[in-house]
């Protein structure tokens, strides 16, 4: 698709973005003075993607799925670090340590935040990067929110790359531990992907009780806590409730 081309339809998106009972082929064409067959064409584009869709009735276009679809991604995510943020600090105080913020995104965990203790520039070299679902806490919490089914499809089409000697290596163990970590509401990732460090990460809900993102928290092994790994973890729980709360997440108690 050419510049013009690419242009032409995105001015095509911004004008039926505003037209909330579609515009006709007509009408498209008249309002960007652009000719039939043009809208014609760049519209069958837009709707194999499914960025717009046609009426059935009245044969007018208006916005598509995928387009809402993208939008709310965006929308969520941006809900999601705003609503986070100050619980994410609060999280950091508490354990002493730095905390994580994750989403799920093409079978794996994309970091989306990062808070430390003192302010620092290296939060933003973290951010956008991903990482494995399967020896990570963050992996874990996001695979929560998939069925069984779903996690078996996805590891038979890809292997399980190993780091250390604690990695988690074929799918029956992955799903006797995601199982257990549904029930107890929280994940781990013991030197799994890197060695001397663990990790506790607890799954964020939204108002339709699914799995969105994740939060966590890792230490070295070798350094001494602060605080018992007990407080940790529920520390990282209360935090993934509190985050689901202000997302619309309305039960009492996401896991026990």
């Amino acid at each position: 698709m050419s510049v013009q081309s690419l242009d032409r339809a995105f001015d095509i998106l911004e004008l039926l973005s505003k037209e909330q009972l579609g515009l006709s082929i007509t009408d498209i064409s008249k309002k960007l003075n652009l000719h039939k067959s043009t809208v014609f064409r760049l519209l069958n584009s837009l709707k194999n993607r499914g960025y717009i869709q046609q009426n059935s009735d009245t044969l007018k276009y208006s916005i598509g799925y995928e387009f809402i679809e993208l939008s709310s991604l965006y929308l969520n995510n941006l809900e999601l670090k705003t609503e986070a943020e100050p619980i994410l600090r609060k999280l950091s105080q508490r354990t002493t340590k730095t905390v994580f913020l994750a989403i799920l995104q093409d079978h794996q965990a994309m970091y989306i935040d990062k808070v430390e203790q003192f302010n620092s520039l290296r939060k933003y070299s973290i951010i956008g990067t991903k990482t494995p679902l399967h020896c990570t806490a963050l992996g874990k919490s996001l695979l929560i929110g998939m069925d069984e089914e779903e996690i078996r499809e996805f590891y038979e089409k890809h292997d399980f790359e190993i780091y250390t000697k604690n990695t988690i290596k074929d799918i029956a163990t992955l799903l006797k531990e995601i199982k257990k970590s549904k029930q107890q509401g929280w994940t781990c990732d013991n030197e799994e992907i890197e060695e001397g460090v663990n990790c506790i990460a607890s799954p964020i809900y939204d108002y339709r009780s699914n799995i969105i993102a994740a939060v966590s928290t890792s230490w070295n092994i070798k350094a001494a806590l602060p605080i018992s790994k007990e407080n940790i973890i529920n520390y990282v729980k209360e935090a993934a409730e509190e985050i689901s709360a202000n997302m619309g997440y309305r039960n009492n108690k996401i896991s026990n």
